[in-house]
């Protein structure tokens, strides 16, 4: 279940005000605790998100073992897991699976591990819950279009479906749903291509 908090800590240094609001920061996230939750801050709100059903990881997991292969015979760039995607104080995330060029990859990464800046591609898996849904099919969405991210896949493993966004005049728009006997291909990824019943096994 994902829930949204406008507040801040106590322990928190000078917090950014606005509307009246205290908004979370990318600094705040080092005072969370270390548990299976899942913290991440978009535009100032901090949404926390409890570990997910097993066949959410196990989509994760089809997700990248397919663009990772893909990447290894192509030699185009890497994919990542988990990772954390830092656009600023007040938007730092983790989706569930990225794709990026080895030029980004390079250009991105900081010495934390952390990549600063979008990626070409992003997926979420949906979790279970109406906020959950919502924040990846409307608050994610619009976070991924503003900061440039190129494809954003938002996969249903309940449904067995996949939604391509793709980017279109500046901004990431539907460009199809895939369904279980259709096949996965990307203008991103030449020569890449997965039938979607694989990645939902």
């Amino acid at each position: 279940m994902t829930q949204a908090i406008v507040a801040i800590p106590e322990t928190t240094n000078n917090p950014l005000v606005t509307e009246g609001q205290l908004l979370w920061t990318s600094a705040d996230l080092e005072l969370m605790p270390d548990n299976s939750n899942r913290y991440e801050i978009i535009n100032g709100e901090l949404y926390v998100t409890r570990a997910p059903h097993n066949k959410h990881q196990d989509t994760c997991g089809n997700f990248h073992y397919e663009l990772k292969a893909w990447s290894k015979v192509s030699g185009l760039g890497y994919a990542v897991i988990g990772a954390g995607l830092i656009f600023g104080d007040n938007d730092d995330v983790i989706p569930d699976v990225i794709w990026m060029s080895k030029e980004k990859y390079a250009a991105l990464i900081d010495d934390t591990g952390h990549f600063r800046g979008a990626p070409e591609l992003v997926i979420e898996v949906l979790s279970a819950g109406t906020d959950n849904e919502k924040c990846d099919r409307e608050v994610k969405l619009k976070l991924y279009s503003s900061r440039g991210v190129l494809e954003y896949w938002i996969a249903d493993w309940q449904a067995k479906q996949i939604q391509v966004y793709r980017r279109e005049n500046g901004i990431l728009k539907l460009e199809m749903t895939l369904f279980a006997t259709d096949t996965l291909t990307s203008p991103l990824l030449p020569d890449f291509s997965c039938l979607i019943s694989q990645i939902f096994e």
